[in-house]
């Protein structure tokens, strides 16, 4: 019996020793796997694949917005420019545009331009400018009635020296604020340059510009409810124009043709007249500029001394607005009264215009060949 006992008691023995190492075989296997499943989780993951439907973003670098505390639009031009400066009323100066002095001083600050036939195949240039500077700005000539008009589309103060029995006439009637050289009150307005020949050599400067608005008490500022003269783009705008127009030629007579020649690097038209760079003589820089108005008008003598006349009380017409290489069609409507003035493109919609300076040729209405587009 103790053998039999003794045998069991070892069977039983081997049998849990091998229970007991089963069982921790599978335990510690088990918790191994375990662990290292969950580190490989914690610290290699990987992230999920992007569908292949998905587009990627782009991430692009937004630029910091420029401010324009301060500043507002010019009614002249559609550039920015310091509100002192926007809100002043502009300087509309008569300058001579004789062959002798075809580099006038300071004209090239004008930010637009007019020209126009006078007597005798001559023209006239009225710059219209908001910052004009400098102690020689010139030649000043003497006033036309219809230049008086342009220079009061704009709530300018019109500077002269001199004028017909015509510009007499309008300057009243239209009530303009002006300084005239051969008033006695505006005599300390403009100087001489007494190495030149007059008529051509009278000159102003800003010094004498301010004080003789001063002692005239003339507005400084635009009127209240002034309503700027053109409609601008916000940026540099091409068009389809139905024309190309790098270079304009203006046959105003056989004395004076100038023409303006288009840059494609800077899209400015650069101008020339009597077979030369038209430049400031101050500055040396020649005159440039973003926009070309060709406006053709009813112009007639309207004496035996050739003195030029055209309708602009209550006026409507034809013309080109010209700008980057390109020309459009449009027409335009005046009423001198009430000061209004507008350009209308194709559609019947006011003109847009690009952001810069403008040249403006005032041209008979019967000779639109004459202006010659290339």
């Amino acid at each position: 019996m103790k053998k039999i006992a003794l045998s069991l008691l070892v069977i039983l023995m081997i049998v849990t020793l091998i229970s007991c190492k089963k069982d921790d075989t599978d335990n510690n296997g088990s918790a191994i796997k375990d662990y290292v499943e969950d580190d490989n989780k914690q610290n290699d993951i990987t992230p999920t694949p992007t569908p292949t439907n998905t587009p990627e973003v782009e991430i692009t670098e937004v630029p910091e917005e420029i401010s324009r505390e301060g500043q507002m639009r010019s009614f002249l031009t559609g550039l920015w420019v310091p509100e002192e400066v926007g809100k002043k009323r502009p300087y509309a100066i008569q300058f001579s545009n004789f062959k002798t002095v075809s580099n006038q001083s300071g004209i090239e600050q004008a930010d637009i331009l007019y020209e126009a036939l006078v007597e005798g195949g001559i023209t006239r240039l009225l710059g219209i400018g908001e910052n004009f500077t400098g102690d020689r700005i010139g030649s000043v000539r003497s006033s036309r009635h219809y230049y008086a008009s342009f220079a009061d589309e704009y709530d300018a103060i019109y500077i002269h020296y001199g004028k017909t029995k015509y510009a007499v006439s309008k300057l009243k009637e239209l009530k303009i604020n002006n300084l005239d050289g051969e008033t006695g009150t505006d005599g300390n307005v403009f100087y001489r340059d007494k190495t030149m020949r007059a008529p051509h050599n009278a000159f102003t400067s800003l010094d004498r510009i301010l004080r003789g608005i001063d002692k005239r008490g003339y507005r400084t500022e635009y009127e209240e409810g002034y309503e700027p003269h053109y409609s601008f783009y916000k940026e540099d705008t091409d068009f389809e124009g139905d024309t190309s127009a790098n270079k304009v030629t203006v046959k105003f007579s056989p004395y004076t043709s100038p023409y303006l020649v288009y840059n494609n690097e800077d899209k400015l038209y650069y101008r020339y007249q009597f077979g030369g760079v038209h430049k400031d003589s101050v500055t040396g820089k020649q005159l440039a500029f973003k926009n070309i108005i060709i406006q053709f008008v009813k112009q007639w003598d309207i004496d035996r001394n050739d003195y030029q006349t055209m309708e602009q009380k209550d006026a409507t017409g034809s013309g080109y607005y010209i700008s980057n290489g390109k020309k459009i069609n449009i027409t335009w409507k005046k009423n001198e009264k009430n000061r209004f003035m507008r350009y209308y493109d194709e559609t019947g919609q006011e003109l847009t215009m690009n952001p810069g300076k403008t040249f403006i040729a005032i041209f008979p209405n019967d000779r639109t060949k004459d202006v010659v587009l290339e």
